[in-house]
This record gives structure tokens, C-alpha cells and sequence, in this order.
């Protein structure tokens, strides 16, 4: 099933969102926990944030990491030294794996893309062995995505097809309140815990900010790509004008909320 997340340049995607995945992982690995000696699932690896992460603070077994993205999937196993890491393409909705293969399975700032959420949950649930854990975060990006929120209402006010596209891309079910532990008990995940992880995204100028979003990378990527020059020019004057917000050019820092939601399969 393809990806939702439009994939072009793996150095891009640090730009738009590696730099920022990087520092939400190590809070969503306490969240998940992960032990050593385990058999851990990577879904949705992108270009290792969560990955390498784990490969600095868990003593696992070994790690398999999967990314729809061919892309992203080159780019990580180019970073990759750890003999216990796997990193291979694959589909989040139909893990080649057989049942309860794992010790746990991760995912991060992935099922908002996965256009079945609700089966990548099952299929995840499905792989994990009885008594391991599912775990899963998503950016909260209607109520918790700063920088995010300020691109996509200055976008709709200016071009009424980024309202439907601001619509599709910020008010997702599964990154609402409630909507992974929803998927997560639905698919008869027991003990489910969701909770909100927070981090900022910290620019040093408007160009920091703005230059990433013109690489096509991502939704918003999608959108300015898809911009004739003189509407990407005005874009741009009023996104700067929002960015700024009557001070000088320089740094900013925006928060950042993701939804993580951990849930264990039900012993035998």
C-alpha cells in the first residue's frame, strides 16, 4: 500500500522533518520501552531517526527496519554500521513477517501516512509475540504542530484548494486525541497508554524555515512544488510576514506535540 508521504530526497526529508524526528525519538522510546536481548520492529524507519536511536541506548538482539520509501530505506543502510540492524523496503499494511515473530514493534511519525492505519496496527499486533508490546506516535498536527499550523493557514488563505488540502493533511483521526489508542484497542491491543510528547523545532531565520518546504519533500513539499512562481512568491511574502510577526528576522522555536500510544498483545 503506498505511502501517503510524498518521498523524494532523503538529505530533504532531514531538512523538513529528520531534524525534528531525531529529537522526539528518545522520548518515544521511554515511552515504548524496549529491552535487551529483544527482537525489535521497526516500521516506518525513514532515514533512521528512531533507528539509531535505539541502536545507541538498547542492548536489543537485533533490529529489522522497513520503510515503503526506497529512498530513505538506501539512506539509512548507507548511515548503518550495526550488525544487528536490518533495514529493508516493505509495507507497513503487510509486514512480510511471520506471526508473533517479535519481541516489539515500533513506529514513529508514520500512521498518519499509511493510508490503512487501522491494518498497519493489526498487522504490527499480528507480528509481536503474546505479552509484547505495540507502539506507535504521531504528530498531533491539528492542536500541536506550530510551525506546521502557521504554513497551512497562511497556505488557505491565500489559494482556497490549500484549505481541502490543510483539511486532508491536519485533521486525521489518528492524530487527534484518542485516535491511536482508538486503532490500538481496536485491533485487541490490552493496556493501552496514550500520551503527549512534546519537543521544538528551532529555526535560525525565515530561510531555515522556508528554504526546506521548496525541496517537494512531504505534503507541505508536495504543495509549493506544485506552485507556478508568482504564487509561491506571494506565498512566501506572507509566510514570511507570519513568521516574523512584527519582529526582526533571526531564530524561532515552535513547539511540537506528537501523540505516542503503547498498548500490549494479550498473553495466549
Amino acid at each position: 500500500m503506498p505511502s501517503m508521504f510524498n518521498a523524494r530526497d532523503a538529505d530533504s526529508y532531514e531538512q523538513i522533518m529528520g531534524r525534528w524526528s531525531r529529537r522526539l525519538a528518545p522520548l518515544f522510546v521511554e515511552h515504548a520501552g524496549a529491552a535487551a536481548g529483544e527482537r525489535l520492529l521497526e516500521v516506518g524507519c525513514g532515514t533512521g531517526s528512531l533507528t539509531f536511536t535505539l541502536a545507541r541506548t538498547v542492548d536489543f538482539e537485533e533490529l529489522t527496519a522497513i520503510d515503503y520509501a526506497q529512498v530513505y530505506v538506501d539512506a539509512a543502510r548507507a548511515r548503518n554500521a550495526d550488525p544487528r540492524i536490518r533495514i529493508e523496503q516493505g509495507d507497513a499494511a503487510k509486514l512480510g513477517f511471520p506471526d508473533a515473530r517479535f519481541d516489539r514493534a515500533l513506529s514513529l511519525l508514520v500512521l498518519h501516512f499509511v493510508a490503512d492505519a487501522a491494518g498497519a496496527v493489526a498487522e504490527m499486533r499480528r507480528v509481536v509475540r503474546p505479552g509484547g508490546v505495540v507502539a506507535a506516535a504521531v504528530w498531533d498536527s491539528g492542536g500541536g504542530m506550530t510551525a506546521m499550523r502557521m504554513f497551512w493557514d497562511t497556505a488557505a488563505a491565500l489559494d482556497p484548494a490549500a484549505a481541502d488540502t490543510r483539511g486532508r493533511a491536519m485533521s486525521k483521526a489518528v492524530t487527534g486525541p484518542g485516535g491511536l489508542a482508538q486503532l490500538f484497542r481496536a485491533a485487541g491491543l490490552t493496556q493501552v497508554d496514550e500520551r503527549s510528547l512534546l519537543v521544538r523545532m528551532e529555526h535560525a531565520d525565515f530561510a531555515d524555515y522556508w528554504e526546506p518546504l521548496l525541496r517537494g519533500e512531504g505534503p507541505i513539499g508536495a504543495y509549493v512544488a506544485g506552485l507556478g512562481a508568482p504564487e509561491r512568491a506571494r506565498l512566501e511574502r506572507h509566510l514570511r510576514d507570519a513568521y516574523l510577526a512584527g519582529a526582526p528576522d533571526g531564530p524561532r522555536s515552535y513547539t511540537a506535540v506528537a501523540w505516542s500510544c503503547r498498548g500490549l498483545v494479550p498473553a495466549a
